[in-house]
């Protein structure tokens, strides 16, 4: 799957503070993980920049401290053959 010719790229987000499970709907599908160290991870795939800046607003409503922000191109491309349909084989 593209969007404008590009595919879409996997962000892992890290938030201070915890947040449950129940907020992967309003992330728009990022899953979202309470981590040990008190901090929580979110991850998913983003079409494009304005997808990524309405995620970051969220946070920013949110009123909860963005600690990094990270892309990784090689999850989007993996997740994306693991969904692609196969060709039969006979």
């Amino acid at each position: 799957m593209t969007v404008g010719g590009k595919a879409p790229i996997a962000y892992t987000l890290r938030v201070a503070g915890r947040l449950d499970a129940r907020w992967t709907a309003w992330f728009d599908g990022f899953t979202v993980t309470g981590d040990a160290d008190g901090m929580t991870t979110l991850r998913g795939l983003v079409a494009d920049q304005a997808q990524l800046h309405q995620v970051l607003a969220k946070i920013r409503d949110l009123a909860v401290t963005l600690v990094s922000v990270e892309a990784d191109p090689a999850i989007a491309t993996t997740a994306l053959s693991d969904a692609a349909p196969r060709p039969a084989r006979g």
